[in-house]
């Protein structure tokens, strides 16, 4: 009888297998350790070498992203290192390549192989001046990625993707709050027509990292920074960039000092014409929007648990803030 196999929506690949498969294909000294660090939209390995070298190997979900979507981030990667922005890079296999297709039960996967980024997370959050120099770098990367080209294609970080798109994916669980779902299509139609006629053009419009908050950076004691995790990145509007440091940073209690040093530093690089400054509220909107449709998709796969009533009246709690005179303080 020919062996058949339960059909999969995710596998956890073994830590085993993927170094004797996957991890072979780098030129490392021997690994000593391969272990399941983190699942989030990716899963994340921390892998350690006998010469004491840190890795991070990162295997795509398969219902998250293709491999031209893979390629376009691994591309930015090598291009902005290149260009000395401190980015996590990306290592190329023996036979040069980026990453390395992996035909798990589910469907394609792809791994990928970062350096560990030197440092750590900030303890208690940013600092004013590490704000600052966050702000100043994510500057930089908005001004060199204006060069950027490629022939992977990536989904611009555009209004349609990001509010009607999320739309799409959150709507069916309002079917049962039909104020909920009106007020929700409302405030996409408001933000929509509020940025209505943002230029899509150098320096306003670059390559975006897509998830700028401290959870995605290391500094180490001397205040240097690398950045990592680009899953979302994308061409847009080097406005919502910071629109959506500003909604998370807030979201989670940074104070607004340490926000405003991030302003501060982002400037000492370019400058933010006063049409930005009023876009960013209507972006911080765009940014919850689009990060409550990225979180259900997760959900959907890994924890359908979370997606009760409480979980939507939250996300609407804070899309209403988002929406006040405060929303600054939120």
């Amino acid at each position: 009888m020919t062996a058949s196999f339960f059909p999969v929506t995710y596998s956890t690949l073994a830590c085993d297998a993927l170094v004797s498969i996957v991890l072979l294909n780098f030129e490392l000294a021997d690994v000593t350790s391969c272990k399941l660090w983190h699942r989030g939209l990716s899963d994340v390995y921390l892998v350690e070498t006998l010469s004491n070298q840190s890795y991070v190997l990162r295997v795509s979900h398969a219902h998250w992203r293709t491999k031209s979507e893979i390629d376009f981030e691994l591309e930015l990667l090598v291009f902005l290192q290149q260009r000395q922005i401190p980015v996590a890079r990306p290592l190329r296999t023996i036979d040069e390549q980026l990453s390395i297709e992996i035909e798990a039960p589910e469907g394609k996967r792809y791994a990928a192989l970062f350096d560990f980024a030197p440092g750590q997370v900030p303890l208690g959050d940013l600092s004013k001046d590490q704000g600052q120099k966050l702000g100043e770098t994510i500057g930089r990367l908005h001004e060199v990625a204006t060069d950027f080209h490629s022939l992977a294609n990536r989904q611009p970080l555009t209004l349609d993707y990001l509010l009607d798109d999320s739309l799409e994916a959150i709507a069916p669980f309002l079917q049962h709050r039909p104020q909920d779902h009106d007020y929700l299509v409302e405030t996409i139609s408001e933000v929509k027509q509020k940025l209505q006629g943002m230029p899509k053009d150098p320096p306003f419009w670059s390559v975006c990292w897509g998830d700028p908050h401290s959870g995605n950076v290391h500094f180490t004691d001397d205040n240097h920074v690398t950045l990592f995790d680009f899953d979302q990145c994308g061409y847009g509007w080097r406005a919502f960039e910071i629109a959506k440091f500003l909604h998370v940073s807030a979201r989670t209690g940074m104070q607004k000092t340490v926000r405003d040093s991030f302003l501060e530093g982002y400037q000492t690089v370019q400058p933010v014409t006063p049409e930005e400054e009023d876009s960013m509220q209507p972006f911080s909107q765009a940014a919850h929007i689009w990060q409550w449709s990225i979180g259900l998709k997760s959900a959907k796969v890994h924890d359908n648990c979370r997606l009760d009533d409480s979980y939507f009246s939250h996300r609407l709690r804070q899309l209403k803030m988002l929406s006040s005179p405060a929303w600054e303080l939120f």
